[in-house]
């Protein structure tokens, strides 16, 4: 993989699985990839479908996917940033259970891998402002960031 973006951080989850099932902590408030707590959210994305691209001023967002697999990107469009221009393209779901953080600044989206879909939650530092969202989007496949969403075969 290309080195991370600049403020992307990833953790690998330790599942824990018994007779009954399975568990993995997601966050917790004293490990280094928490700041603050702004809500907790659950979306869903149907195979072959693109959410982004977008991207927040100010909240950092924290998704694992719980079920299924989406293919998750990131690209730093930020001017000032030491790896502006980079991108980084992560596997995660039921078979990679990996949390990805995503740094205010940074373009990211998501497609779904699964059929009929993927479920994903986020755990951004903000609260979703209804009136006024600190969200900025750009079509996902017409625009100047260089990926295309198209699955690699060979």
């Amino acid at each position: 993989m290309t080195k991370l973006i600049s403020g992307v951080r990833t953790k690998a989850l330790r599942v824990i699985s018994d007779d009954r099932g399975r568990l993995f902590e997601i966050l917790r408030h004293d490990e280094p990839l928490f700041k603050k707590f702004g809500q907790v959210y659950c979306t869903t994305v149907n195979q072959g479908v693109v959410k982004g691209w977008h991207f927040h001023k100010r909240q950092i967002d924290r998704f694992v996917c719980v079920c299924g697999m989406v293919k998750l990107v990131a690209y730093d469009g930020r001017a000032e940033s030491p790896t502006k221009g980079v991108v980084n393209e992560f596997f995660l779901g039921t078979h990679n259970p990996l949390l990805v953080q995503i740094p205010a600044g940074v373009w990211h989206g998501f497609k779904g891998l699964s059929s009929p879909e993927a479920i994903m939650i986020n755990v951004p530092t903000e609260s979703y402002h209804h009136k006024r969202p600190d969200e900025y989007r750009c079509d996902p496949h017409h625009n100047d960031i260089p990926y295309d969403w198209a699955r690699k075969d060979g």
